[in-house]
């Protein structure tokens, strides 16, 4: 049982907050509203958004991140909305933060200490708290004082000296450090485990479903395995991969769904996660799931992309399944998506278009792999008959005398093995 920190006692759930977001000259335009995504995040988290404040600089000031002119306008909303919270759309330093509140009055939070609060109130097995919970001790340890003052004006009794003695602050610093190694440590028993048990399924073909948070992964993997896996209309509702078996016309496959990306996750999110996302760079197949009714579509299989290159999984062969086609009006830009990726698949979770569709592509991906072996061996070699059934297709099946004739496609893993049973006799 660990010891009690400040990061155990904060919460957000039904504080009413301004969000704030600046545009850089270098960043990546995200939908028609750019604090759309974040007003939906602090719903997830359970923040009632008052006021929406947005700005674009050429850079960032050194002292607020905003300017001081509209650090003392976020105050004046602040004031006037009655809110409790101020949430940034952009990564803040430590002493960004420290400024904003003294002018604001009230805490100050950025988007991946949002998120962090977000996939620590979703996470529901022992994996995921470990994750979640080393993710956010990292990055509160640079951050103690502040924290310290969010709880307190949470409590209503920040002093005139701010908050928690330094005493206190160096205690917490140091629970909080030991805290990180032992999570450190059981990560790394989870991700032996996760190996080993990767190792033991390997004679099966494994589909991983990744995609941009609320693309409709989790309503996929049901439509496909009728799994009862949670299927939500919230951000991040899934954290922990769930592995089914997904029966395809001549194959079964792994299917597993996994946790959904977001443009700028936090990079020791990413880090802490890798367990779960084991299960994405170890698949033969990704299903690159888009919610193409949504605007930002294009700017979402970027944002899926950029963690795909950050674990190590974009080499791996992937499939662009473009969801919710039913409510998608945007032709020009699904002309764009069919253009640029060819190989793409219509389909909706939510109504069935599609998912034939989608199983004869997978079967057809997974058949591109498998080696066409054309054998005659002794009747007697019951073994080897009974391999080729079980790991392979069985295209004829012929008996002459004492000896049989098989056709069959083998993935290149089964090859060996048969071939060995084939040359035992």
């Amino acid at each position: 049982m660990y010891e009690k920190t400040v990061l155990d006692e904060l919460s957000y759930q039904n504080v009413p907050g301004v969000i704030v977001g600046v545009t850089l000259p270098d960043d990546v335009p995200f939908g028609d509203e750019p604090l759309e995504e974040l007003s939906s995040l602090c719903s997830t988290a359970g923040i009632r958004v008052r006021a929406a404040i947005h700005q674009n600089r050429k850079d960032i000031d050194p002292t607020y991140y905003v300017g001081k002119g509209k650090a003392a306008e976020i105050s004046e909303a602040v004031k006037e909305s009655g809110a409790k919270l101020v949430i940034f759309d952009n990564d803040l330093k430590p002493g960004h933060q420290k400024n904003l509140e003294e002018v604001c009055g009230c805490a100050v939070i950025d988007r991946t200490e949002l998120i962090l609060a977000i996939f620590n109130q979703h996470a529901r097995t022992r994996q995921a708290r470990v994750q979640v919970e080393l993710a956010r001790a990292e990055y509160a340890l640079p951050r103690l004082k502040n924290l310290w003052s969010h709880l307190e004006r949470q409590r209503g009794a920040l002093s005139a000296v701010g908050g928690a003695g330094e005493r206190q602050i160096e205690l917490d610093r140091r629970m909080l450090k030991k805290r990180i190694q032992r999570m450190q440590d059981e990560l790394k028993e989870i991700l032996k485990r996760r190996e080993i048990e990767v190792a033991r399924r390997s004679d099966l073909f494994q589909v991983a479903i990744v995609g941009y948070t609320n693309a409709g992964k989790s309503t996929l993997m049901n439509a496909l395995t009728r799994e009862g896996v949670l299927a939500e209309d919230k951000l991040f509702a899934t954290l922990d991969t769930r592995t089914c078996i997904w029966k395809l016309p001549d194959h079964k496959v792994l299917l597993s769904d996994t946790v959904g990306f977001i443009r700028n996750l936090p990079h020791k999110l990413v880090a802490s996660f890798q367990a779960t996302l084991e299960e994405v760079r170890e698949a033969d197949l990704l299903l690159h799931v888009v919610d193409v009714s949504h605007p930002a579509a294009q700017e979402m299989i970027e944002a899926v992309n950029s963690v795909l290159r950050e674990i190590g999984a974009e080499g791996n062969r992937t499939l662009m399944v473009f969801n919710k086609i039913d409510r998608a009006h945007d032709k020009p830009l699904l002309a764009q998506l069919h253009a640029r990726y060819s190989d793409g698949v219509d389909i909706s979770a939510a109504t069935g278009e599609g998912l034939p569709a989608l199983s004869t592509r997978v079967q057809e991906i997974v058949e591109e792999r498998e080696t066409s072996v054309d054998w005659t061996f002794s009747a007697a070699n019951g073994k080897l008959l009974a391999y080729l059934k079980q790991h392979g297709k069985i295209l004829g099946l012929e008996y002459i005398e004492n000896e049989v004739r098989v056709r069959a496609l083998l993935e290149p893993r089964f090859v060996a093995p048969a071939s060995e049973l084939r040359d035992r006799g």
